[in-house]
């Protein structure tokens, strides 16, 4: 067997072996999910990406949930694709999988009814930057790092591109598709690829607050806002307006949000009842 041929057949064997997802849900509602290949830097293999695609389907129709973060185990968040999986069966076929299921996933995410975190440590790369991008907000350590970096190996971060052209400016995100540089965390907060930057040994304390605090309002509030925030940005602005209004409008007929007005009439907590 050639290094090629082993190399190729290992990558097949690791995308058979025990990939998951890591799933936690604490008292307030907040679940994490936390992509399991550290030795891969979590690298998207089509195992794991269908994994985290069955976890996102599962939580939009659990109720007790009412915010997600998605983490990475080991030393980084994700490094994106798996190249060796990629590699090891050349053929247009399996590309299309691969990134069908990929987009898949990220649309998934971007239509769950709850706001999804990401909770960015280490490295954020192609498919990871991606993700990053995909998701509602985004905390980060100080030492993490972004790159779109698909130009250096011949292959553009087209689908990153996707999600991140809707993330930062038209320029930046040119500049980080054409350069394939790692920007730092403070510079990718600048762009608006991320919301927060923290000392990594606060990143833990800073997400669960942010989560939690999420987690405490309307769900109800919180579908409607999520799907109609990525609707209206697809519009015209006349459009956009005519249709937010008849968002407002069936969100004031919600109970929750005649709960939440009479309540900040009464100076008193609201009981949502997600409804």
């Amino acid at each position: 067997m050639t290094a090629s041929e082993a190399s190729m057949s290992a990558a097949v064997a690791d995308t058979t072996s025990a990939e998951r997802i890591l799933l936690r849900k604490d008292d307030a509602g907040v679940a994490w999910l936390t992509l399991n290949r550290p030795a891969q830097r979590n690298a998207l293999s089509i195992a794991l990406m269908t994994a985290l695609q069955a976890e996102v389907e599962a939580i939009a129709a659990d109720k007790s949930v009412k915010a997600v973060v998605i983490a990475g185990a080991g030393p980084a968040f994700c490094a994106g694709h798996d190249l060796r999986e990629i590699r090891a069966s050349p053929g247009r076929q399996h590309y299309e999988r691969i990134f069908e299921q990929c987009s898949r996933l990220m649309l998934s995410l971007a239509r769950l009814p709850k706001p999804v975190i990401a909770r960015v440590h280490g490295v954020a790369t192609a498919a990871g930057c991606q993700l990053v991008a995909t998701c509602d907000l985004a905390v980060a350590a100080a030492d993490a790092r972004f790159a779109t970096p698909g130009v250096n190996i011949g292959l553009f971060c087209s689908t990153p591109m996707v999600a991140l052209t809707r993330a930062v400016g038209r320029k930046a995100a040119m500049e980080m598709l054409l350069t394939g540089d790692l920007l730092d965390a403070r510079r990718a907060r600048d762009l608006g690829l991320v919301n927060r930057v923290v000392p990594a040994d606060r990143l833990d304390e800073e997400v669960v607050a942010l989560a939690r605090q999420i987690a405490g309002k309307s769900p109800l509030a919180l579908a409607i806002g999520k799907e109609a925030f990525y609707r209206q940005a697809e519009l015209g602005l006349a459009e956009a307006y005519a249709y937010a209004s008849e968002v407002m409008t069936r969100n004031m007929l919600a109970r929750d949000a005649e709960e939440g007005v009479d309540a900040f009439l009464e100076k008193r907590s609201p009981s949502w009842e997600g409804r």
